[in-house]
C-alpha cells in the first residue's frame, strides 16, 4: 500500500505565499505512475477541486478563483508532489488535500472528488490578518 502526507499550512497573512507538500511513501505509490489532484473543504462546505492533473493525457486543471495565483509542480526525485499558493485570500481558507488517480483511469474530471485511488489526511491553510 501507500499513502500520502501533506505538509506546509498554517497560518499565513492576505496577500502572501504558502507552500504545500503531498510526499508519497509505500511500494505501491510511485508518483510517475500516478496524476495528483489538490482539493480543499473549508467549515461548512463540500470538498472542491482546485488543482489537478488529468490521469487521461496530463492536462493541469485549476479552478477559476486559483488560477494565476496557485500553480502545481512535482519533483520525481522526491517523490513529492507541491501547490504553491500565492497572493492569498481569506476565502483560500480550507483544509487542503492532495490525492492520487492511477494513471489511465478515471473517467470524471480531475477537479472532482471522485475515482480517487489515495488520499492524504489533510492540512489545514488558514489566511487571516
Amino acid at each position: 500500500q501507500g499513502q500520502l502526507v501533506e505538509s506546509g499550512g498554517g497560518l499565513v497573512q492576505p496577500g502572501k505565499s504558502l507552500k504545500l507538500s503531498c510526499a508519497a511513501s509505500g511500494p505501491s505509490l510511485g508518483l510517475q505512475n500516478y496524476a495528483i489532484g489538490w482539493f480543499r473543504q473549508a467549515p461548512g462546505k463540500e470538498r472542491e477541486g482546485v488543482a489537478c492533473v488529468s490521469s487521461l493525457d496530463g492536462s493541469s486543471s485549476y479552478i477559476d478563483s486559483v488560477k494565476g495565483r496557485f500553480t502545481m509542480s512535482r519533483d520525481s526525485a522526491a517523490n513529492t508532489e507541491y501547490l504553491q499558493m500565492t497572493s492569498l485570500k481569506p476565502e483560500d481558507t480550507a483544509v487542503y488535500y492532495c490525492a492520487a488517480r492511477l494513471l489511465g483511469w478515471g473517467v470524471s474530471p480531475c477537479l472532482q472528488p471522485r475515482e480517487y485511488d489515495f488520499w492524504g489526511r489533510g492540512i489545514q491553510v488558514t489566511v487571516s490578518s
